[in-house]
């Protein structure tokens, strides 16, 4: 084997391992963030309630924040922008999905925490994360998020974000323009 060849198989040796590793990464960057509670991964299924007291000494802001993601003609907006909880004590606040499509869809809000490591102190008994919406045309309905922070959530947090984002389910009738919110307003 020349020189040049040797080069060449080392090059295309490095390239392959190289785009196993990136495929491999978001799987294990998942397992990670699941395990750590790492970038405000939320739960995915619903929790109990944490026992213990209620930490009535101080106030923790919790925001809701809400976006739509690309392909859907929904909005999704929490009624309350943001409340203010005492640590150990539960919650509801409600959410209105609106579909202005012209047929129905299928959509799913995907939840994510800020900062990341209150997520690890968020208990979510009910949540329309865990599952997908379908909403027929012109349909609106109003769904509740009952939560609750752990009473032993760090002092150092004071403000809790709970943001969700809408896509769409595959398998669902394509979107046209026409069918699409304008991007002013689906916060």
């Amino acid at each position: 084997m020349t020189p040049v060849q040797r080069t060449v198989t080392k090059t295309l040796l490095a390239l392959v391992a190289m785009v196993g590793f990136t495929i491999a990464l978001v799987p294990l960057y998942d397992v990670f963030c699941q395990v750590t509670g790492l970038n405000g991964r939320a739960a995915s299924q619903p929790q109990a309630f944490a026992s213990g007291e209620v930490d009535e000494s101080r106030y923790v802001t919790v925001q809701f924040i809400t976006r739509k993601g690309s392909g859907l003609p929904w909005r999704l907006e929490a009624l309350d922008s943001q409340i203010r909880v005492h640590p150990g004590q539960a919650y509801e606040v409600d959410f209105v999905f609106s579909n202005y499509g012209k047929s129905a869809y299928r959509g799913r809000a995907v939840p994510s925490v800020s900062p990341g490591e209150a997520s690890l102190y968020l208990r979510k008994v009910t949540c329309f994360c865990f599952q997908e919406q379908r909403l027929e045309a012109g349909e609106r309905v109003q769904l509740p998020l009952v939560f609750q922070l752990s009473h032993d959530l760090p002092e150092s947090v004071h403000t809790v974000t709970l943001a969700y984002t809408l896509y769409p389910v595959l398998d669902r009738p394509a979107a046209s323009d026409d069918e699409t919110i304008s991007q002013g307003g689906d916060a």
